[in-house]
C-alpha cells in the first residue's frame, strides 16, 4: 500500500510539473545558475577539514580533522576581526537599516509625480556605481587637499585627516553605504507601500487624520511584514561586513578598526604564505554563525508577531 501511495504521489507530482511546464521552463535558468555557482562550490568546504596540497588538489589532500579550526580559534587576529565585524554590523543595523524605510515614507508623501520620479532616479543612481568609483570619490573629497578640507581652510579652520582617522572610519562606512544603497533599498519598501489599500487612507481622511498619523497608523503597520523580512535577512549577514566597501576605503592607518572577517580571510588566502585550508575553516565558521543569526532573527520576528522566512 505504501509503495502504491508513493507511486501515485510521484505520478501526480510529474503530472503537475508537466501541466505547468512553461513556468518550470522559465525557472530552469535560475535553477541551473544556483546549482552551478551556489551549490556546486560547496564541495570545496571539505578544505576546512584537510591540509591542502596543490599537487594533490582538493580531493586528494589528506584529511586533518578539526586541526584548522583549532588554529583559527588560537589566532588573536581572528578573534579581533570577529569583534570588529560584529561591532560594525551592529552599527549598520542602527544607522543604515532604518534609512531606506524613512526614504520610502518620505517619497510616498511627495504629491508631484514628476518630482517624485526625479528624486527616486537621483537616489537610486549611486547603486549602479562600483565601490572602486565611490571610494575614489570619497577619498578625493576627504583627502588633505580635497574639497572638504579646502572648505574648512577657507573658513579659517585646520585640515582634518578624515581617511586616516580610526574614529572617523566607521561613520565614513555608514555615510558612504547610505549614499550608495539607501535609495535602491527603498524601492522594496515603496513597492510594499504601493500595495496598501487606498480605502484605508480615504477612511483616515474622513476621520481627520493628519499625514503623520497616517504614516504611523496605516503605512508603517502595513509594511511591517516587509520590514520584518528585510531585518531577518540583514541579521543573516552579521558576520559579513561588506568586503568591497572596506577593501577600497581602508588603509594601513585604520587597519585596527577595518580588518573585518572578510578582510582577514582575504589576507590569509592571498598573503605571502596562503593557507586555503585555514581560510576555508574561517569561511565555514562565518557561514555557520550567519545561519544561526538568521534562524534566531526569524524566530524572534515570529515571536513578536511579525513575518519570518521559514514556516
Amino acid at each position: 500500500m505504501e509503495k502504491k501511495e508513493k507511486t501515485i504521489k510521484q505520478k501526480s507530482l510529474w503530472q503537475e510539473i508537466w501541466k505547468n511546464k512553461a513556468i518550470y521552463l522559465i525557472m530552469l535558468p535560475g535553477i541551473i545558475w544556483f546549482i552551478v555557482f551556489s551549490y556546486g562550490p560547496m564541495s570545496g568546504l571539505q578544505l576546512a577539514f584537510k591540509t591542502y596540497s596543490m599537487k594533490q588538489g582538493i580531493w586528494g589532500s589528506p584529511w586533518c580533522g578539526l586541526e584548522n579550526f583549532q588554529y583559527v580559534f588560537r589566532d588573536p587576529s581572528f578573534l579581533k576581526s570577529v569583534g570588529t565585524t560584529l561591532w560594525i554590523n551592529a552599527g549598520r543595523l542602527i544607522f543604515q537599516f532604518p534609512i531606506p524605510i524613512i526614504l520610502a515614507l518620505l517619497m510616498n508623501e511627495l504629491r508631484m509625480k514628476r518630482y517624485k520620479k526625479v528624486v527616486q532616479t537621483v537616489l537610486t543612481f549611486p547603486h549602479f556605481l562600483s565601490w572602486v568609483i565611490v571610494a575614489s570619490i570619497a577619498i578625493n573629497v576627504l583627502s588633505y587637499d580635497g574639497l572638504l578640507n579646502s572648505l574648512i581652510l577657507s573658513f579659517g579652520g585646520e585640515t582634518v585627516n578624515f581617511t586616516g582617522n580610526a574614529k572617523l572610519f566607521q561613520p565614513l562606512l555608514y555615510i558612504t553605504e547610505n549614499w550608495k544603497s539607501a535609495g535602491w533599498s527603498a524601492i522594496i519598501y515603496m513597492a510594499a507601500i504601493s500595495g496598501i489599500d487606498m480605502d484605508q487612507y480615504e477612511a483616515a481622511d474622513l476621520d481627520g487624520a493628519s499625514r503623520i498619523q497616517k504614516i504611523f497608523r496605516i503605512t508603517l503597520p502595513n509594511i511591517l511584514p516587509t520590514i520584518s523580512v528585510m531585518f531577518v535577512l540583514q541579521m543573516g549577514n552579521m558576520m559579513s561586513g561588506g568586503f568591497d566597501q572596506i577593501f577600497n576605503l581602508s588603509n594601513p592607518a585604520v587597519k585596527d578598526v577595518s580588518e573585518i572577517l572578510d578582510m582577514y580571510i582575504y589576507n590569509i588566502s592571498f598573503g605571502s604564505t596562503p593557507d586555503f585550508g585555514f581560510s576555508t575553516a574561517v569561511s565555514f565558521f562565518r557561514s555557520v554563525v550567519n545561519c544561526i543569526f538568521l534562524v534566531a532573527a526569524d524566530r524572534g520576528a515570529k515571536a513578536l508577531g511579525g513575518s519570518g522566512l521559514f514556516g
